[in-house]
């Protein structure tokens, strides 16, 4: 992820602009228009575009613009915008960014512009920051472990007790794998996402944030980092080179083009990955510290649908927020691209359409359910964390800083950008 909120500072300005919001062309041909934006791959533009235009078929005096980015450039994108007073009517962000962009006044408060009536709660309330609802949670997730059992079986390994697994036990049938294979297939793959992280630290009581500042300790950081280490030094998994290569898309996955046995993965990412792989792809709890009484493991909302403070075109914006969370049909044509849907009702209407993966992850979430820690919103400034976290591990792994110096200077790069 880009360093975004230098772009993000830049958004304050949107506070003095007098500009409007994108629908201030307002009923140009007729029709009342407002502009959507959102990030992705190909396959999520067209489902959104498909969306689009049920939506205006529903509502023919609405026209809905689609402003699709790819996630390197969105929040550069996006920041623009605002700062130019140009904010789309409708805006996708996702967690890190909730505290961030509500508290520039960017966000318009939804009470009363969305029914939530139908959502679940608990979920809904991780789109409100300071007890105002600035906005709705398009899905949940969870971040899991995915295993392809044939792998697994096939070089003398069995599926894990998830419920039991350590991090020791991991390793051992990573490296196993590895071995049996003569090198054709690691036996898992990393993932420096900040997720996997928060895991590991819950598992020892400790919570990432905590009173607007990172709470992890020094020795957590860099016994996370150690795992890692021993990943790669056992050959469990590859060296920081090759992950570097593969990078933090799906597509690219190992376990995704059969090439480790497991991956970290987002559970909505388990039908990308299983397409990618042409196998079965199954997910497990993570591995828990021996001794830890929680797994670590938390929901958490895919992305948000917000409304901007200053569109001209409130109403019909949310009518259209409205048709994303509630409509079956929407629901039947965006399946569980943006999570799986938290209104109870669309989820029974397109059970039966959802893929044997998504029915998976469907059934992994209820499973699962009494394990997740409640949702957390991160303070102003966490959207820099990804890139903060990813340069010091880094360090770390290519030999450039040790674990100490490299904890010591994560925690100040993150706490400065919590600060600003």
């Amino acid at each position: 992820m880009k360093r975004i909120l230098a772009a993000a500072a830049v958004t304050a300005i949107a506070l003095s602009a007098t500009a409007c919001g994108s629908g201030g062309d307002g009923d140009s041909g007729g029709k009342t228009k407002i502009v959507f934006s959102y990030w992705g791959s190909d396959s999520r533009q067209k489902l959104t575009e498909s969306a689009i235009a049920a939506f205006e078929k529903k509502n023919p005096a609405i026209d809905v613009e689609g402003d699709f980015s790819d996630w390197d450039s969105y929040y550069e994108k996006l920041a623009t915008k605002t700062a130019a007073g140009d904010a789309p009517d409708v805006m996708s962000i996702e967690i890190r960014g909730l505290a961030e962009y509500a508290g520039r006044g960017v966000l318009a408060e939804l009470n009363g512009k969305v029914d939530t009536a139908g959502l679940d709660q608990d979920v809904l309330k991780a789109g409100q920051v300071g007890g105002k609802q600035y906005a709705i949670p398009t899905g949940v997730n969870a971040f899991p472990m995915i295993v392809n059992k044939k792998t697994l079986e096939k070089y003398g390994q069995k599926v894990p007790d998830d419920k039991t697994w350590t991090w020791d036990d991991y390793i051992a049938m990573s490296q196993e794998v590895t071995e049996k294979s003569g090198g054709d297939v690691w036996g898992t793959e990393y993932n420096e996402n900040p997720a996997f992280l928060q895991i590991f630290a819950a598992q020892r009581g400790e919570q990432y944030y905590a009173g607007g500042k990172v709470a992890l300790s020094e020795q957590t950081i860099k016994d996370w980092w150690a795992l890692i280490k021993k990943i790669i030094d056992t050959k469990a998994g590859p060296g920081a080179d090759e992950m570097l290569e593969t990078g933090t898309k799906p597509d690219q996955a190992l376990i995704g083009t059969n090439k480790s046995a497991f991956g970290s993965w987002w559970s909505n990412q388990l039908d990308t990955l299983t397409k990618g792989s042409g196998q079965e792809l199954d997910l497990l709890r993570m591995p828990k510290a021996p001794g830890a009484t929680t797994s670590g493991m938390f929901l958490q909302p895919a992305m948000y649908y917000t409304i901007s403070s200053k569109t001209e075109e409130a109403a019909a914006a949310g009518k259209f927020v409205d048709f994303l969370v509630n409509d079956p049909e929407a629901g039947a044509i965006l399946l569980s691209d943006r999570g799986l849907p938290t209104n109870a009702e669309v989820v029974t209407a397109i059970k039966g359409k959802l893929s044997p993966a998504d029915q998976k992850v469907l059934a992994f979430m209820d499973a699962i359910k009494g394990d997740l820690s409640p949702i957390s919103i991160p303070p102003k400034g966490a959207m820099e964390m990804e890139d903060i976290l990813k340069r010091a591990t880094d360090s770390v792994l290519f030999g450039k800083a040790s674990p100490d110096q490299a904890a010591k200077t994560f925690l100040t790069e993150a706490n400065n950008a919590l600060s600003q």
